[in-house]
């Protein structure tokens, strides 16, 4: 036992070491984020906005979600999270993407958003189709019929349309990724374990926060879509 406490403290205070490192050195484009060209319009153009592109079909995303969700509940004010879920052209993460904004319409993603990870990769549920789909969330306690029609809505086909476009203007290669502001891509190239990730994004952040506080620095975003 003791050995094992000795081992979690050695372990843990090379992360703060590396921590430390990483905060001395200075943002290296490539390594540690790659510009977005064109820069996306945001939903919130007063503050900075952060947008995890993200599938619930992907374990590396489960495995993100909760360091992430402690992570946002932390944000300084001018700063919030959007969250889009992505498919890739694959029609399983597609019909994911729909859970996610009709959940999301219902009222119902707070309290099952974490479920639907846990059904996927903690039960081995295939959420893949939209029969299965309407059967969960109906075991879930949702109302099926009022569900089907948000779910099956041009809303949310639009969204899960726009959510890709998206992803693919940001030139995101694989999920889960963070793009902060429209303007930045994080990339960490030489970190690994999702606290670092989430620190690099902290001083990415610190970073945009630097150029909109100076008149006249950025670039412009691309225009809204409607």
């Amino acid at each position: 036992m003791f050995k094992r406490h000795i081992g979690w403290l050695f372990a843990a205070a090379l992360s703060l070491l590396a921590f430390a490192a990483q905060a001395q050195t200075p943002l290296t484009v490539g390594r540690d984020y790659v510009p977005i060209d064109p820069v996306q319009a945001t939903e919130n153009p007063a503050g900075i906005e952060i947008v995890e592109f993200f599938s619930y079909g992907c374990p590396h995303c489960a495995e993100f979600h909760a360091p992430l969700g402690q992570w946002a509940a932390k944000l300084p004010k001018d700063v919030t999270l959007r969250r889009v879920p992505v498919s890739f052209g694959r029609p399983q993460w597609a019909a994911l993407a729909k859970l996610y904004y009709a959940l999301e319409l219902t009222g119902d993603l707070a309290r099952l958003d974490s479920a639907v990870f846990h059904a996927l990769h903690g039960r081995g549920l295939r959420l893949y189709d939209d029969k299965s789909i309407v059967e969960w969330v109906g075991n879930q306690g949702v109302d099926t019929k009022k569900f089907t029609e948000v779910y099956n809505s041009f809303g949310v086909i639009s969204k899960v349309k726009r959510g890709d476009q998206l992803a693919q203007e940001t030139r995101i290669q694989g999920v889960p990724a963070l793009a902060v502001d429209g303007r930045y891509l994080v990339v960490g190239k030489e970190i690994s374990g999702f606290p670092a990730l989430l620190s690099l994004t902290d001083r990415v952040i610190d970073k945009v926060r630097a150029e909109k506080a100076k008149p006249g620095k950025g670039a412009e975003p691309a225009k809204a879509r409607k």
